[in-house]
């Protein structure tokens, strides 16, 4: 199995480890309830998505 020759240097290392930050999620505060969504996603409580009926959804009792 092949291993580095040399180390790598600590400016190298922490070049290619500039991407792997942790990004916070995005999301929207909804008009109707104001509850926060993350967006480009069908809201299961009323089966809409922008604004439009997508899915039938089933009242639980």
């Amino acid at each position: 199995m092949p291993n580095p020759k040399r180390r790598h240097s600590h400016s190298r290392t922490r070049t290619r480890r500039a991407h792997d930050a942790l990004s916070a999620p995005q999301f929207y505060l909804d008009k109707d309830s104001g509850e926060a969504k993350m967006p480009h996603r069908i809201d299961l409580k009323t089966g809409t998505y922008k604004g439009r009926k997508i899915i039938d959804v089933k009242e639980t009792e």
